[in-house]
Parts: structure tokens; sequence; C-alpha cells
């Protein structure tokens, strides 16, 4: 794939992200929402579904297949035979979204034979966005509502990540519900070089996001996620440096598996 191509499927995805934002924002800001479960037991709402097709509309000017958290889940017979596909999360944090704790967001990722190469997140409450594309880096713009401009001027108008890399605190940034034995055993062990070790707790793909920001060192998830949990925030870290890795080796997690479940995996800089 040239790089002329990657920019202008890049340029969509942000399209599709800020169209998503603009759906769930409506919904978050309303007085009342239906929340549903489904057959996970997992929430789901209208938001999650508004942004599902927002983002179906924009992607679906390309002839990338599309796996969705909200679509429909074809069969792995059919999947492996894709080089390239799209894994969305129109709403990532949906609980967080209920709670009304403004951290959840829209993620979209290019995938290249199992590999994140390109990864879009949009936080809608905040207007941030962070973009990345593995041959470009990896980028943050506060305060953006829209882009009608070319690829080029976004790069220009935004922060390159990561952003700090020095700092007296060697930080662990983790979810706010799975701190489990396994997880505190990893933080126990880890090499903080003298440093003060304190502990973060975010929602949603903003764990990745700290990583690849510089804003934290490690992410250790000994805990479930699915491929649309990561796949975009995997592709941000990359391209600013870091690394996201199954927790007994150095290998990186992969996409488009027959099993959507992710490994626990260590996210760190």
């Amino acid at each position: 794939m040239n790089l002329k191509l990657r920019k202008e499927l890049l340029q969509v995805a942000i399209s599709a992200v800020f169209d998503a934002g603009k759906e769930i924002i409506e919904v978050y800001n309303s007085s009342d929402f239906e929340v549903q479960l489904k057959s996970d037991d997992s929430p789901l709402t209208l938001a999650d579904q508004k942004a599902h097709k927002a983002i179906v509309a924009q992607l679906s000017q390309f002839d990338v297949p599309i796996l969705s958290e909200e679509g429909e889940h074809l069969d792995f017979q059919t999947r492996k035979n894709w080089k390239h596909c799209w894994i969305v999360d129109p709403l990532d944090g949906t609980k967080e979204f209920i709670k009304r704790n403004n951290e959840f967001t829209v993620n979209i990722a290019l995938v290249e034979n199992g590999v994140p190469v390109q990864g879009v997140i949009y936080v809608p409450v905040y207007q941030q966005l962070y973009f990345a594309d593995e041959q470009i880096g990896a980028y943050r713009m506060d305060q953006i509502e829209n882009w009608d401009e070319e690829i080029e001027e976004l790069f220009k108008n935004s922060k390159s990540l990561p952003c700090r890399t020095q700092r007296n605190k060697y930080i662990v940034v983790g979810s706010r519900s799975h701190m489990n034995q396994e997880t505190t055993d990893y933080i126990s062990q880890l090499p903080t070089e003298g440093k003060e070790l304190e502990m973060i707790s975010k929602g949603s793909s903003l764990k990745l996001c700290m990583i690849a920001e510089g804003e934290a060192d490690v992410y250790p998830r000994y805990a479930p996620t699915m491929e649309w949990d990561t796949a975009a925030g995997h592709a941000i870290v990359t391209a600013s440096g870091g690394k996201v890795t199954h927790v007994d080796s150095d290998k990186n997690i992969s996409y488009n598996k027959e099993d959507l479940l992710n490994p626990w995996f260590i996210c760190k800089r």
C-alpha cells in the first residue's frame, strides 16, 4: 500500500471518528439514554449504535473490510483472507460513558496482515485527537472538533509523540476495575530505577494513549480485552516508539485472529 493511499485512509478514519464523536456527545448530553445488555453482559447504548453507523458510512468509501465491535463478525474462514481490514470500537469505554466520567473514546485501526499499521483515537468530551501511521509517526491534537484541510496540515498543527520522555516518578497506568493479583505481582517486580512508583487509573484506550504520550511508563493488562479495544492504541504506541507484547515474551500481539480475544499483554515505552 503506497503512502498516498495510506494518507487517504488516515484522513477518512479521522473524519469518521469526528462524525462518531458528534453522535456520542449528542446522546451523552441528553437527559437519559437507554442501556441494553449484549449476550456477554457488556453494556450497549444508543451512542454505540449511532457511532457505529457514522463510522461505517465513512470507511465504506474504500474497499477495505470492517471488523467493528457493533457490526457483523464474519467467520475466520472469510477473515483470514483479508490482507487489510479496519478494526473499530465505535465507543470504547461504554461503562465510563454510562458513569459519565468522560473517559471514553472512538477507536479506528488499519490492520495489515495482523499488524496495526495505522490508528486513530478521538476523545469526544475533550476534543482530543490521537493519530498515527507506522511510516509517518504518532501525533496528538487538542481542542479539535472537525478537520477539513489536507492531512499534511493536520500533521503541522499537531504535537509529535511522545511529548514527554523524562519524569521524576515511574508511572504505571491501569484499569480501575482490573487490579488483580497478577497485576500486583508484576508491579512489585518492576525496575523503577530508584524512582517513586505511582499508579494512575484511566478508562478505555486512554491508558494506551498515556504510554504513547510518554506520560506513563508501563500498562500491564492481566485481564480480558478484545482486539477493537487495543488495535488503534497499539498502532499509536508503536509509532511513538513503544511496544505492546505478550506478558511472557517480546512477541507483539496480533489482530484479525480466529479468536478476537486478546492475550494478556504489557504495553510500555
